[in-house]
């Protein structure tokens, strides 16, 4: 696929705000035509009104990603509205934080549904419309704890695990067509995902430097650009990740102490917050 994505049609899911919105920003930099994908209306309408002030055409759409037909009639509305489709990011996502028996079933089974079962859905159903454009791209943007089991996030690590063996697969399935297919592995990262629930997340997840929204946009870039099929931020957790999901013991030894180090950062980045208000 060419670098360029000038006149392309990108569809991003969760794209009002954090990672979403960064991505929106960085292929409108690249002159790409966006069709943006959120629940609320509100953080839509803003990020379109940023963007088309630039001079990006921007399509905004209001849906839950979780419902099939409202995913089969979403590409349908980029292909009326732009042409063709081109690049497909999913990037919605939920987390319902804490230990297994302390989250509803209602919270895990809308999880698995936004976190994996919508971008399968979604990214099934895009397949031909990225055939007919003669080219394109599938991101998943996943997590470090797709990579290794995390406690306190039981389901989360569940679905991000899927969806990585998902985008593997699915790599695989679409090489020949010129489809381009990908997961992003980030580890915590510096937006209101994390940091408005910030007691609410496990200490060992700050353990790990967080990332921009804009780095992990960049990677989403690489990632349908075909440069690589999986990136993880940071680098070091990645390894640490793979080590820790073929070796479980170590994982368990290493705990206490990147409990350890996440309560002290974790505190660092609760004062940083508490000072910038």
């Amino acid at each position: 696929m060419n670098r360029s994505f000038e006149g392309k049609t990108v569809v991003i899911t969760g794209a009002s705000a954090g990672v979403g919105a960064a991505c929106a920003r960085a292929f409108a930099a690249h002159k790409a035509k966006l069709v943006l994908v959120a629940r609320g209306r509100t953080g839509l309408n803003n990020i379109a009104k940023e963007l088309r002030g630039n001079g990006c055409e921007v399509l905004t759409v209001a849906m839950d990603v979780a419902s099939t037909e409202e995913c089969l009639k979403l590409l349908k509305k980029a292909e009326a509205k732009f042409g063709q489709v081109h690049v497909v990011i999913n990037n919605a996502g939920m987390h319902s934080r804490g230990n297994l028996e302390t989250v509803s079933p209602a919270d895990v089974a809308a999880m698995v549904d936004i976190n994996l079962r919508a971008p399968m859905v979604l990214s099934c159903a895009a397949i031909p419309f990225l055939r007919r454009a003669g080219s394109g791209a599938i991101v998943m943007v996943g997590s470090l704890a797709g990579r290794a089991p995390l406690q306190g996030a039981a389901t989360y690590s569940g679905t991000k695990a899927g969806l990585r063996a998902f985008a593997y697969a699915l790599a695989d399935e679409v090489k020949d067509a010129k489809i381009n297919v990908g997961v992003v592995s980030p580890g915590p990262i510096d937006t209101g995902f994390i940091m408005d629930e910030i007691d609410q997340v496990e200490d060992i997840v700050f353990s790990q430097p967080m990332s921009s929204a804009e780095q992990v946009a960049d990677a989403v870039i690489e990632i349908a650009e075909g440069r690589e099929i999986e990136i993880s931020m940071p680098t070091f957790g990645g390894r640490m990740t793979m080590l820790s999901y073929l070796f479980p013991g170590l994982r368990r030894r290493l705990r206490p102490k990147l409990y350890e180090q996440g309560r002290k950062n974790k505190e660092k980045y609760r004062n940083r917050a508490l000072a910038a208000k």
